[in-house]
């Protein structure tokens, strides 16, 4: 709830009249908004006057329960700060730009005797070119392969250049030229370091008609092999010059973000347009505030050129904003040149941007339309499966073990029917004497229940009835009401009319519900169906994944780990004087006695820890 208005405006008449940030909070001491000003005291005076006229502003006034500022000596130290505090405390009704993707770059250390083209996550203030940023780790690898293909340059590491004694496989297979081995001159390989150089800063028709001189020149002194491979690499560059971005014209480095909104919902993405040519996009989770287009625009360019990406020589945005001026002043002292920051109204600059807006337009309405579908599946499930309540959270268990050994539980979540990988669980089962997976299930319910925390609208076990019975009698002991299912994927007949009318067998998730004698099918709706077998998958993938971890563990796990007082180095000095934990085992006093480091009384104790208590795995 608000302090009284009176309360905060005297606090705020003391504020200064100069650049700072402003901090909102709740009742909890809760920081729910940071804004930047350049007159601190007008900007913050304006929400109690009515002025700030932003969708946003009711709703926040409503929960503002106090304000504090932290002055600054400029207004782009105001635009730094502001930043740096929303990375810090993410407050609820500031924007967010998320963006769960890594860039990446392709580099060539041109400095090198032999240079290599090699993928890096981010790029390093040295001598090393580097190509990008991709929109994904798919693309920058696609784009490497075809480089490596085109112009065989080395892809081995520095230090195994070095020691490598003959050619490797890369050799063989003609996508190296093993300037290792000498097969190519420091001359031949920093002409292909060059032309490799070219195509990546988007000379191609350069570089080509520079190769069909080199290869009129080869085939006029009889080079006819040198010939044939400057012929090759002409007609994949001309194929791939077709398949080619579009070019716009101007020859410079832009960045063009693109920009939708409905329903107070904004959606973001960036064109990469690297002289004249259309390269990439890179795209952003919606963004959901009740806000106007400027405060959004303006505090994604700041979130995303923060971080560590290349600035280009222009930005394309879709509206002026009202810190235009300080966000140009921060960008060319990033770029350590003057940046131009654009709104187009006309011409190419301007169907660059439509561009952006479209393809912002298309990314929202592709995962717009994937909620409702979504939404639709979950509406269907709770019809079918007559659910309480519309299973907006799904936990989903399974049970991984071999013979009841490495016994390993999971749970898997779902939430509005998409993986919730934060609130995945994994359990240690105690493996119970005899296999028994029911009694493995009813742990991993039982610990998982027992500790509280948010409950499920429906519980999905990983077995046919005898695993929903589990399910069912945990929570009845523990007095939880909750929907439960069991999925099992089991054989059936069915009538093949391809296989002649003959009956063949195939598998088919069945669902058994509680108090009903036969299972129930969701063939008929799969995209309900969907959403059950992926929180299945997800389960038996989580624990399977922790299963073979314990498994390897114990696999690895020696007589000698278990002895008091014998550390690493005394087990590698005793492995490596026998062999083997088993000769370890089987080695007399007299013979351990005699180990460097190893005296009589802890040859004593080795010696009765594997006779009396060890056991060779």
């Amino acid at each position: 709830m608000m302090k009284e208005n009176n309360v905060l405006k005297d606090k705020i008449a003391l504020f200064p009249r100069s650049p700072g940030v402003y901090l909102m909070k709740d009742p909890a001491g809760k920081i729910i908004y940071i804004g930047k000003a350049n007159h601190l005291k007008s900007r913050v005076a304006s929400y109690f006057t009515g002025k700030d006229s932003r969708p946003m502003a009711p709703f926040l006034m409503a929960r503002v329960y106090d304000i504090e500022f932290i002055n600054t000596a400029t207004a782009k130290e105001a635009l730094i700060l502001e930043n740096n505090l929303i990375k810090r405390h993410r407050p609820r009704y500031n924007v967010t730009l998320r963006d769960d993707k890594t860039y990446y770059y392709l580099s060539l250390d041109p400095t090198d005797k032999f240079p290599r083209l090699q993928l890096v996550h981010k790029r390093l203030h040295n001598a090393a070119l580097y190509f990008g940023p991709y929109p994904s780790g798919l693309a920058a690898k696609e784009t490497l392969r075809f480089v490596q293909q085109i112009f065989p340059l080395r892809s081995c590491r520095n230090r195994d250049f070095k020691i490598r004694p003959r050619p490797c496989l890369e050799y063989q297979i003609g996508r190296c030229l093993a300037p290792c081995s000498g097969r190519i001159n420091e001359e031949a390989y920093r002409n292909l370091v060059d032309n490799a150089v070219s195509f990546l800063r988007g000379r191609s028709r350069e570089l080509i008609t520079e190769l069909k001189k080199q290869m009129n020149d080869a085939s006029e002194e009889l080079h006819y092999e040198e010939a044939a491979r400057l012929r090759d690499r002409i007609a994949a560059l001309e194929h791939a010059l077709e398949k080619q971005n579009v070019e716009r014209g101007e020859e410079k480095d832009q960045d063009v973000f693109g920009f939708f909104s409905r329903h107070h919902q904004h959606q973001f993405c960036v064109l990469f347009v690297r002289e004249g040519k259309l390269l990439g996009s890179k795209l952003f989770a919606p963004i959901r505030l009740k806000t106007d287009a400027g405060e959004i625009v303006s505090s994604c360019l700041t979130q995303y050129y923060d971080g560590d990406v290349t600035l280009p020589d222009e930005i394309i945005i879709p509206c002026h904003l009202t810190d235009e001026d300080v966000i140009i002043e921060w960008l060319s002292e990033k770029k350590n040149k003057k940046m131009i920051l654009t709104v187009p109204s006309i011409g190419a600059k301007n169907a660059l941007l439509q561009l952006a807006n479209d393809n912002a337009r298309n990314l929202w309405e592709s995962t717009y339309k994937k909620r409702e579908e979504k939404e639709f599946a979950l509406q269907i499930l709770q019809e079918k499966l007559s659910l309480a309540g519309l299973p907006r959270r799904i936990e989903c268990y399974d049970i991984s073990n071999i013979g009841g050994t490495y016994a390993v539980g999971s749970m898997a979540v779902l939430q509005d029917g998409a993986p919730d990988k934060n609130s995945y669980r994994r359990y240690r089962v105690k493996a119970p004497a005899e296999p028994d997976d029911y009694k493995m299930m009813q742990e991993v319910l039982s610990r998982r229940f027992s500790s509280g925390g948010h409950l499920p609208d429906l519980v999905v076990v990983d077995g046919g009835k005898g695993q929903l019975n589990v399910a069912l009698s945990v929570l009845k002991d523990l007095k939880i009401r909750t929907d439960v299912i069991g999925l099992a994927k089991e054989k059936c007949r069915r009538c093949d009319v391809r296989a002649g009318q003959k009956k063949t067998r195939t598998w088919e998730d069945r669902i058994y519900l509680p108090g009903r004698k036969d299972a129930l099918y969701l063939s008929a709706w799969p995209q309900a169906l969907r959403i059950l077998q992926l929180a299945r998958d997800e389960a038996h993938r989580f624990a399977l994944r922790y299963h073979h971890q314990i498994k390897h563990q114990g696999d690895l796990h020696s007589v000698l780990d278990d002895i008091a007082d014998i550390g690493a180095k005394r087990r590698k000095i005793l492995l490596s004087h026998f062999g083997s934990a088993r000769a370890v085992k089987e080695a007399t006093m007299e013979a351990l006695q005699k180990v460097p480091g190893i005296g009589k009384s802890l040859a004593e104790k080795i010696f009765a820890h594997v006779h009396d208590n060890g056991k060779t795995e």
